[in-house]
Formats: C-alpha cells, sequence, structure tokens
C-alpha cells in the first residue's frame, strides 16, 4: 500500500495561478475530509457570483475545533486535489506557509501578495452563526464582500446571529450577487438554492478515518 504523503507542503503550492483582475473565490476550511459538497459550493459561487477562479484554503488546524483525527496537511491536499475535480478550482496551502490558522491574517497576507485580484471569502451559513467569534471579525468583513452559502436549517439562526444584525446594512439583495466581487468591502450578499447537506464531520469515523461521500 501506498503511504500517504506527510512533507509540509511548499510555498510553489501556497498561491495558485492568478492575473490581475481575476474574480477569486476563497473558501477556507479543514477539509477534514474533502467530500462533493465542497466542490458543490465552489462551482454553485462560480455561477453566481461569476467568479473565475475559486481557491480551497486548507488550514493546518481551525482555532474553533478540536484538532483530534485531524489527518496531516499534505494528505488532506492531495484528497482535496482529487475530489475538486473542476480546473476552475485550484488548492492553496498558504496558511501553512505563512503560519497562521487565523482568517484575518490569510487575508491580510493576500492583500499584499496579490493587489489586482477581486476576492471574495465565501462561507456556509453554519460559518456566519458563529463569525462574529472568530478573530477580528469586523476587520475581515472589512477588508473583503463575503458570500454566504445557505446550508438549511441554518438559515434563521445565521441571519440572526451577531455578525449578521451588525452587516445588515450592507448586504446585498441576491439577484445583485454577480456585482460583489466588484464591490468595496464590507459588502456581503446571502445565497439560497444550494441544498447539499454533507459535512466532513458526518463523513469522519470515530477514529479519524474517512468515509466516502
Amino acid at each position: 500500500m501506498q503511504q500517504a504523503s506527510t512533507a509540509q507542503p511548499s510555498a510553489a503550492r501556497a498561491l495558485p495561478f492568478y492575473t490581475n483582475g481575476m474574480r477569486v473565490g476563497l473558501l477556507g476550511g479543514s477539509f477534514n475530509p474533502p467530500h462533493a459538497a465542497h466542490r458543490a459550493i465552489s462551482q454553485f459561487a462560480l455561477k453566481r457570483l461569476q467568479l473565475d477562479r475559486v481557491w480551497w484554503l486548507l488550514t493546518p488546524g481551525n482555532p474553533l475545533k478540536n484538532h483530534d483525527g485531524l489527518r496531516a496537511l499534505a494528505e488532506r491536499a492531495e484528497a482535496a486535489q482529487r475530489v475538486a475535480d473542476d480546473p476552475r478550482i485550484d488548492i492553496s496551502c498558504l496558511e501553512a506557509v505563512i503560519g497562521t490558522r487565523y482568517t484575518i491574517d490569510t487575508i491580510i497576507q493576500l492583500r499584499r501578495r496579490v493587489a489586482g485580484v477581486h476576492f471574495v471569502w465565501i462561507m456556509g451559513a453554519d460559518n456566519l452563526a458563529q463569525f462574529h467569534r472568530w478573530k477580528d471579525w469586523r476587520r475581515i468583513a472589512s477588508d473583503v464582500p463575503i458570500a454566504v452559502i445557505d446550508r438549511p436549517p441554518q438559515s434563521f439562526r445565521a441571519l440572526a446571529a451577531p455578525a449578521a444584525q451588525a452587516l445588515a446594512r450592507y448586504r446585498l439583495p441576491e439577484n445583485q450577487a454577480t456585482r460583489l466581487a466588484d464591490q468595496q468591502a464590507p459588502a456581503w450578499v446571502f445565497l439560497t438554492g444550494m441544498k447539499s447537506k454533507l459535512s466532513s464531520t458526518g463523513l469522519r469515523n470515530p477514529d479519524g478515518s474517512w468515509r466516502t461521500a
């Protein structure tokens, strides 16, 4: 049996290909494991937001989650590459290269390194519900437009959460979602119509092994 790679991702894998003016969605997470819903969310965002690419930003470890059963980053990156299966979806291990686990640090680095790209942060409604717990969440919202993908039954909880309420005046109507990447932050949109209920948690066995989506 072939051994899974345990090598750390290189700097070459930190930033995918880009050109100035490109519209890029950023989907961050542990991807433990990556699954079909990650791909579906990305393809949904590509279409609804009229993006050129989506970058999957694999975190070394989410500060808000238990790391028990977290697979090696290189293993998750290899699995993500297989699952993505779309030339418009790129896999990035930027956070491991720059040595951070926090979204705000990632965004600051991207702004410095990739100033000519129009970024949109993509999150599920479940993340919006706890967004107020993220480090410097107000600065994140001020630095990058945000697209929230509805994940029933999280809709009401997410839209009633502190962050959604605080940012309510910056919310775009859903029928203007294609404008989001060109908007100056803070700006966000809540996108409905994505119904997959798959989750990485649901695809992990108690021993940390992965089930097939």
